[in-house]
C-alpha cells in the first residue's frame, strides 16, 4: 500500500560536493513527489546552500545544529563547518570528521523525535545505523559518486586481492562490465589505500564508514541514468545485492547572471559583473573554464605547471582558484595571461559561469557534480583527476568519448606544462576536437532532459511511498 505522506530525513556530509546533490534530491523530491524533508547541516553550510524555493518551503525543512569544536581548538579553523573551510584538506580533513561525529546526539534527538519515514544518509554518519536499527526507520544511502566509482569500490574491496591489485585491475574484471578497461592508476589506488582504509583521528576510516552504512541500507540511490551509465547502474545493482535506484543526474536549476547568489561574499556582485562582460566580449564556445572544485585544489607545484600550460596553448580561460594554506606566503600564479584570460581567488558563480554561451570546454578534476554541471551545456571536458573517483569518472567519460584526460607519470601521477597545453591544444583546436563537441552536444540532450531526470525522481518517490511501511530488514 503506498503512503501518501512521507518524511524523509536527510543527511549530507559536510561537503559541498555532498550538500549540493542532497539540497538538489530534496528539493526533486518535494517538488515531484511532495516529500517532506527534513535537510540536516550546520549554520554556515545551510547559510551558503541556495534558497527553496518559495513554492516548497511548506515541504523542505533546512535544519541547524551548530558544529561542535574539538578539544583541542587549533586542529580546525574556527567556524569551518565544511571541507571548503579547510585551507590543509588533506591534513584537516580528519578533525572535521571528528568534529562532525560530535553531532551523533542532537541529530538522533531530532529524529528519535520527528518519527520520519526515511533517513537518506552520506557515506560518514556510521554512527546512524544502530539509530536507525533500534527505531525501526529504514535507511537509504545516497551515493553522489556516480555507478562506475561506487560499484567499482565495493566489489574490489570484497575480493582476495589486496588493495593495489585489485584497485588496478580493469572495470571488466571487478565489475564484470564487458569490454571496460577502466582502472586506477597506481599512484591513485596507493592514495585511496591510506586516504580511505586508514584509520584517521576520527577513529574510523572513510572505507568503515562507508561500508557499514552500505551494508546497512535497505537500497542505494544514484546519481545517474540508465540512458548514461546504464552499465554502471546494472553492475551496482549485481555488487550490492540490493536495489540500485537511479535518481537521475539533478541537474541544477536553471539560472542567469542576474540570479542572487546565496554567499557571505555577496558584494562582490560588481567583480562578477566585470567577469561576466569579459565573457560576453568572447566567441561563442571558445573560452575554456579552470575549476578543481571545493575540497581539494593542485599543490602549488600542480598550479605553477597548470598555469604555465595554460599559457603554452595560448586559449582564452577563466580560471576559479579555491585559496590554499600555501598562498598565504606565496603569489598564487607564477605569471600573468594579459586580456586572454579571467583569473579569480576564492567562490564564484559556476554554474552561471558554465551557463554562459561563450564558454565552450572545461578543465576540472572529474569530479561528478562538475561533470554534470559542464555536460548540461555540452562542454568539451579536458580531465586532470585528483582523488578518490575522479580517475575512474575521468576514464569512463574519455571511454564514451566525450574529452580527454591530461597525461601524468604513471608512477606518481605528476604532469608538466606540456601535458596541459597538448590536452588542452586536443580538445579545443585539433581536427579531433569537432568530434568531441558533437559527442558533448549529444550528451547535453542526456544531461539537461528535466523531463527525463524528473521521471526517474517519479520512480524514487514511489519506493518511498510504497516502501515506507516496510520494517527494517
Amino acid at each position: 500500500m503506498s503512503k501518501s505522506d512521507v518524511h524523509v530525513v536527510m543527511l549530507p556530509w559536510s561537503a559541498f560536493g555532498h550538500l549540493i546533490p542532497f539540497f538538489n534530491l530534496s528539493i526533486s523530491l518535494a517538488k515531484v513527489g511532495g516529500i517532506h524533508i527534513s535537510f540536516i547541516s550546520t549554520p554556515r553550510n545551510i547559510k551558503r546552500l541556495p534558497k527553496v524555493p518559495p513554492n516548497l518551503t511548506h515541504l523542505v525543512k533546512l535544519v541547524e545544529f551548530p558544529m561542535p569544536t574539538l578539544d583541542d581548538k587549533s586542529l580546525l579553523p574556527e567556524d569551518a563547518e565544511a571541507t571548503s573551510d579547510l585551507p590543509n584538506y588533506l591534513e584537516q580533513l580528519q578533525y572535521l570528521k571528528a568534529a562532525y561525529d560530535l553531532l551523533q546526539e542532537p541529530i538522533q534527538q531530532f529524529i528519535a523525535d520527528k518519527k520520519p519515514d526515511w533517513i537518506i544518509v552520506d557515506f560518514a554518519q556510521y554512527w546512524i545505523v544502530e539509530f536507525a536499527e533500534t527505531h525501526d526507520i529504514p535507511l537509504i544511502y545516497f551515493s553522489i559518486f556516480p555507478a562506475v566509482a561506487v560499484g567499482f569500490s565495493i566489489a574490489a574491496s570484497a575480493t582476495d586481492k589486496s588493495v593495489l591489485e585489485s584497485f588496478t585491475s580493469p572495470a571488466s574484471e571487478i565489475l564484470h562490465v564487458p569490454l571496460s578497461t577502466l582502472c586506477y592508476r597506481r599512484y591513485e589506488a596507493l592514495e585511496i589505500m591510506s586516504s580511505c582504509f586508514e584509520e584517521d583521528a576520527s577513529g574510523v576510516s572513510y572505507a568503515q564508514r562507508g561500508a557499514d552504512i552500505i551494508f546497512a541500507c535497505q537500497a542505494m540511490a544514484i546519481r545517474g541514468c540508465q540512458e548514461f551509465d546504464g552499465e554502471y547502474l546494472d553492475a551496482v545493482h549485481k555488487v550490492i545485492d540490493k536495489p540500485a535506484i537511479p535518481v537521475g543526474l539533478l541537474p541544477p536549476a536553471e539560472t542567469s547572471r542576474n540570479c542572487s547568489f546565496n554567499y557571505e561574499d555577496d558584494d562582490q556582485s560588481i567583480l562578477w559583473q566585470e567577469m561576466f562582460k569579459w565573457l560576453d566580449q568572447q566567441k561563442s564556445k571558445t573560452v575554456l573554464f579552470v575549476g578543481f572544485g571545493s575540497e581539494m585544489e593542485p599543490t602549488k607545484d600542480q598550479v605553477h605547471e597548470i598555469a604555465y600550460g595554460l599559457e603554452l596553448s595560448g586559449l582564452p580561460f577563466i580560471w576559479i582558484l579555491q585559496k590554499s594554506s600555501w598562498m598565504i606566503n606565496s603569489d598564487p600564479l607564477p605569471t600573468t595571461f594579459g586580456e586572454k584570460a579571467v583569473v579569480h581567488i576564492g567562490w564564484a558563480p559556476q554554474k552561471e559561469i558554465l551557463a554562459h554561451p561563450c564558454i565552450g570546454f572545461t578543465l576540472n578534476h572529474g569530479g561528478w557534480g562538475s561533470v554534470a554541471e559542464s555536460l548540461q551545456h555540452g562542454h568539451v571536458l579536458v580531465l586532470l583527476p585528483l582523488m578518490y573517483d575522479q580517475g575512474l569518472n575521468s576514464r569512463m567519460l574519455v571511454e564514451k568519448g566525450l574529452g580527454v584526460e591530461v597525461e601524468r607519470n604513471e608512477e606518481d601521477g605528476s604532469f608538466t606544462r606540456n601535458d596541459i597545453s597538448n590536452a588542452l591544444t586536443y580538445a579545443m583546436v585539433s581536427t579531433e576536437s569537432e568530434e568531441l563537441r558533437a559527442r558533448t552536444t549529444k550528451a547535453s540532450a542526456i544531461f539537461g532532459d528535466r523531463k527525463l531526470h524528473d521521471s526517474y525522481i517519479a520512480s524514487f518517490v514511489e519506493y518511498l511511498k510504497t516502501d515506507s511501511n516496510k520494517s527494517v530488514p
